[in-house]
């Protein structure tokens, strides 16, 4: 596939500061335009869906699972894609697609209507397009591109998108109410298209160029005939080598463990709140100190993360949403609500840190498009299990309570795992 020239429409050697800068713009941007494909993003529509589709809450978590479980084996080669087209082509038509997969969505109930049924294959249809462009190949691309122009300060760099991005995911939900009440359920899908499919893919295949020596210029903003921070990256391992080491399955674990609780939460979050005696406000409310404790978390550990090794940052962020899910188990309380909000705000912003660095700080660049692939594609599966498994145990149990103890469970075994098995990273520290 012929690609475009790095200096179509201009140059980044004209612009005077370091263009790498940009780049963490629209890195950023990337990870903000995916909300219509996120979790919280369809999960304020949760609600409108079941009304006008006519499915119930289960069917719904099951189109959701299915459609989800379903992008998720095509993350590998989409990561395979990233490494041999960049991220300039991968960013641009990923933003697109998932603008017309947010269309298709806003038109399920009258395409069921049209053909006399099938509101559940449509919206599975529909899942499946958001979460493969919007949480799968858009967020895994705009991470990636990012650690190709910075090096030594990456990731306080990563951090500080990480900042922007974690506040932004937790008062999506807010907004999105917000355009769901002045435009309606619908309205609201193609405001978001509109932006996401049309403006975001737009300026991004202007504005994006794939890595810095593309364009003659060097990571970190260092001269190209310097070769300092060239030799300062770490060397490569491959995929095989990757999916045969226990390090890379207890990140991608932990990583996943996130996707699967995080998601179940948030997509039935309403649901949890009003089990233990809250309103619809105090669960959408929840987002905003969650934001706070994230975003803290989040440039801390950034700023701290290039001198130190990843594995406490592992542990620290583990532990934390077992102080999260016990708070959870607690919601009837108060104090339960700020456990909630600091365990899983402070994990959601140790795991933006974690979810940066792990794969090039163990496996290097080179391939780092499909191993980084292959792990989201293992978060997206979790992403998809978690909203049907609270789901099939309300309807089982009468209570999210026995979904929340499995993942207690699972998140101790994953702890005392991070704390006994040896890491050894083979990217330098500053």
């Amino acid at each position: 596939m012929k690609q475009l020239s790095p200096d179509w429409p201009f140059s980044p050697r004209q612009v005077p500061f370091f263009y790498g800068w940009v780049i963490w713009g629209f890195s950023t941007l990337g990870f903000l335009m995916s909300v219509p494909g996120q979790t919280m993003g369809m999960a304020v529509f949760t609600e409108s869906f079941i009304d006008v589709t006519g499915l119930t809450r289960t069917e719904l978590s099951l189109a959701y699972l299915f459609g989800t479980i379903g992008s998720s084996f095509f993350l590998t080669r989409a990561g395979r894609w990233y490494d041999r087209y960049g991220g300039r082509f991968m960013i641009s038509i990923s933003a697109f697609m998932l603008g017309l997969m947010v269309i298709f969505i806003s038109f399920t109930d009258r395409l069921s209507q049209l053909l006399g049924g099938g509101a559940f294959v449509l919206m599975m249809i529909g899942y499946f397009g958001v979460r493969f462009f919007g949480q799968g190949v858009l967020t895994s691309c705009s991470r990636n591109i990012l650690l190709l122009w910075f090096v030594k300060r990456r990731g306080l760099v990563s951090g500080i998108r990480g900042v922007f991005v974690s506040f932004g995911f937790s008062i999506a939900p807010l907004g999105l109410g917000y355009l769901i009440l002045t435009f309606g359920w619908r309205g609201a899908l193609w405001f978001m298209a509109a932006i996401v499919g049309i403006g975001f893919a737009s300026l991004a295949l202007i504005f994006i160029r794939d890595n810095p020596a593309s364009v003659g210029l060097a990571a970190d903003g260092a001269k190209p005939e310097d070769g300092e921070t060239i030799s300062y990256e770490s060397p490569s391992r491959t995929v095989s080598e990757a999916r045969r080491d226990p390090v890379f399955w207890i990140y991608s674990a932990s990583l996943g463990m996130h996707a699967l609780f995080g998601t179940a939460m948030t997509f039935h979050v309403v649901s949890i709140f009003a089990e233990a005696g809250r309103s619809k406000a105090e669960a959408f409310a929840y987002f905003l100190p969650a934001a706070i404790f994230s975003t803290t978390t989040n440039l801390l550990a950034s700023w701290l993360v290039d001198r130190h090794r990843l594995k406490p940052f592992l542990i620290m962020m583990l532990s934390a949403f077992l102080v999260g899910a016990v708070g959870l188990l607690n919601l009837s309380e108060a104090w339960g609500f700020w456990l909630l909000a600091a365990g899983f705000g402070c994990g959601g912003g140790l795991w933006g840190v974690i979810s940066n660095l792990a794969f090039i700080r163990f496996y290097g660049p080179i391939n780092l498009g499909a191993i980084s692939g292959f792990s989201t594609s293992l978060s997206v599966f979790s992403s998809a299990i978690g909203p049907a498994a609270f789901s099939l145990g309300l309807d089982s149990f009468g209570s999210y309570s026995t979904g929340i103890i499995l993942c207690i469970g699972l998140l101790v075994t994953l702890l005392l795992t991070a704390i006994i098995l040896p890491q050894h990273e083979v990217a330098p520290l500053r």
